[in-house]
C-alpha cells in the first residue's frame, strides 16, 4: 500500500527555511502562508500552493514570492510491483508541474518542490543547472537519527540530505516522458496475437439470398 505522509515535514518548518534560501537573498524578510489557491487566466483553480513563502518590505508590501510544493510518498505492507510505486509517485508529481508549476513560471517564479529520499529515487535523472540559474529547487530529506547537545538520543529527525538544482522545461520533460521498453518485445506481443488471431478467426453470419 502506499500512503503520503506530509506532516513528518513540518518539523520545525526547516523546509521554509532551504526554500527561502534559493527564493531569496539573505536578509529579506519574508513569511509563508499555507494551502494557497492559485487560479488559471479564465478564473478556474489550477490547485492550491502547499506553501508559499512571501518576502516583504519594511511597509509589509509583498516584493516577491516562492512556491513550496510538498511531495511525500512512503511505503507500508508488502509492494509486490517496485513499477506501480514508481508510477505512483510521478502521477502526484505531473499535475503539480504541469498546472500550478506552468502558471508560476510564466511567472517567472521559483518553485521548490520537498520530497523525501525514496520518492527521488523514482524519478528519472534530472539535468543540473547552477543554484542561481534554476528555476527549481529539489530538496531530498530523509529521517536521521540525531545524538547531540541539541536533540534527544534515538530520535528521528527530518534531515535535508540532497539539493537538485534544474530548469522548468527540461525537469518537466524528464518526469513526463515514459521509460520505453524493448520494441521486440512490443513486436513479440504482437506476433503473439495475431497468431492467435489467425488460427481462431472470427465466424462471419453471413446468408445468401436472403429473400
Amino acid at each position: 500500500m502506499v500512503i503520503t505522509c506530509p506532516i513528518r515535514f513540518r518539523q520545525d518548518w526547516i523546509i521554509t527555511d532551504h526554500a527561502a534560501s534559493f527564493f531569496f537573498a539573505e536578509g529579506v524578510k519574508w513569511t509563508s502562508l499555507t494551502e494557497v489557491r492559485l487560479n488559471d487566466a479564465t478564473g478556474k483553480p489550477a490547485g492550491s500552493i502547499d506553501v508559499v513563502l512571501v518576502a516583504y518590505d519594511d511597509a509589509g508590501k509583498v516584493v516577491d514570492f516562492g512556491a513550496l510544493e510538498i511531495q511525500a510518498v512512503y511505503i507500508s505492507g508488502n509492494v509486490r510491483e517496485p513499477f506501480e510505486y514508481y508510477i505512483s509517485s510521478r502521477k502526484r508529481l505531473v499535475p503539480q508541474l504541469v498546472y500550478k508549476g506552468g502558471i508560476l513560471h510564466s511567472w517567472n517564479k521559483k518553485i521548490a518542490v520537498a520530497l523525501n529520499r525514496t520518492f527521488f529515487a523514482t524519478l528519472p535523472t534530472l539535468k543540473q543547472v547552477p543554484k542561481d540559474q534554476a528555476d527549481i529547487a529539489w530538496l531530498v530529506y530523509d529521517l536521521k537519527i540525531h545524538a547531540d547537545d541539541n536533540h534527544k538520543p534515538g530520535r528521528y529527525y527530518l534531515t535535508k540530505v540532497d539539493e537538485i538544482f534544474t530548469d522548468f522545461e527540461s525537469a518537466l520533460l524528464s518526469i513526463t516522458t515514459p521509460l520505453p521498453g524493448q520494441i521486440g518485445d512490443f513486436i513479440k506481443l504482437l506476433q503473439e496475437k495475431l497468431d492467435e488471431h489467425l488460427e481462431n478467426p472470427p465466424t462471419n453470419q453471413t446468408m445468401e439470398r436472403p429473400f
